[in-house]
């Protein structure tokens, strides 16, 4: 059974009115994968991270002053969070909510995070709404074990992975593939091991095509032992901040094509479910349950 990690503290969070990160989706997700018939005892808290921890993959400083609250109000402007303690704490559960999705992805093959991928976090400073990058936390806790070397990091949030394609540029062992708008934050973007820059209002067929692609390339490049996945819905048609015109069904088969992958290679993967920035929150729930479909979580 496909372990299931949440923390109500994903959806808490103080935010100014009218603040453009959608709060409440992640208890909506939640709620609405256990109004389709999933065990509320199925969900997996994890334990927040300490600044040990981060400071093992970040810079010190960065750490202490970020956790502390000394960042000044530019450094928080590019973040886009205004600093509070629930926000230190928020962020230390759902780093360590995607890296224990990545040690159950281990034992039990796949294993899906409620909350982001937060890949704008770079080494010492944060942005766009991203304050430590989770997912490269994660890559490295799967390399711990003696049967992972290479891991694939597959991006397909609509804003390039640019925080994670810098973090691990110099990893030969950890291959990003970030397939996003071109025209699209972050305007100044890194390398990633393979970057695919869509146009505006790209759709449903050119999409899961170049996936397709893409995929198949990376695994011929890199053939990975695990994949950690950021399935991002803010390529939906309907997202405030995409401009892209991928349908739901489009998202659905998306990640099918990333599930299929890692069941070929019969390698784990543990997934996240990235961006979505649609004001309904109802319907950008419903974009973001098309993961937990296509990894047979709900029908």
């Amino acid at each position: 059974m496909t372990p299931l990690v949440f923390h109500p503290i994903y959806s808490q969070l103080d935010l100014p009115e009218r603040h453009r990160f959608p709060i409440e989706k992640y208890v909506g997700i939640r709620d609405e994968l256990i109004r389709r018939g999933v065990d509320p005892s199925r969900f997996i808290k994890p334990t927040p991270v300490n600044d040990e921890v981060l400071r093992s993959f970040y810079s010190a400083d960065y750490v202490s002053a970020l956790t502390r609250g000394d960042l000044d109000k530019k450094a928080m402007r590019r973040i886009g969070f205004p600093w509070s303690a629930q926000l230190i704490e928020r962020t230390r559960t759902a780093v360590a909510g995607t890296q224990l999705t990545a040690m159950l992805a281990l034992k039990e093959g796949r294993a899906l995070n409620l909350t982001y991928g937060y890949h704008h976090a770079f080494n010492d400073f944060g942005s766009g709404f991203c304050l430590f990058n989770d997912l490269y936390i994660a890559a490295k806790t799967m390399q711990e074990d003696q049967n992972i070397e290479n891991v694939l990091i597959v991006d397909l949030d609509v804003h390039q992975g640019d925080g994670t394609a810098k973090l691990a540029e110099n990893d030969n062992d950890i291959f990003t593939l970030s397939i996003h708008g071109e025209k699209n934050f972050p305007y100044r973007k890194q390398q990633s091991d393979l970057d695919i820059g869509l146009e505006k209002g790209t759709g449903d067929d050119e999409y899961l095509s170049t996936l397709e692609e893409a995929l198949a390339l990376a695994q011929r490049q890199f053939q990975p032992d695990a994949i950690i996945y950021d399935a991002g819905v803010d390529v939906h048609i309907n997202d405030d901040l995409g401009h892209l015109n991928i349908s739901t069904e489009g998202v659905y088969q998306r990640d099918c094509l990333v599930f299929a992958l890692a069941e070929r290679l019969g390698v784990p993967i543990a997934a996240v479910i990235g961006g979505g920035y649609q004001r309904d929150i109802a319907a950008l729930v419903d974009v973001h349950i098309q993961l937990y479909r296509a990894a047979g979580v709900v029908a």
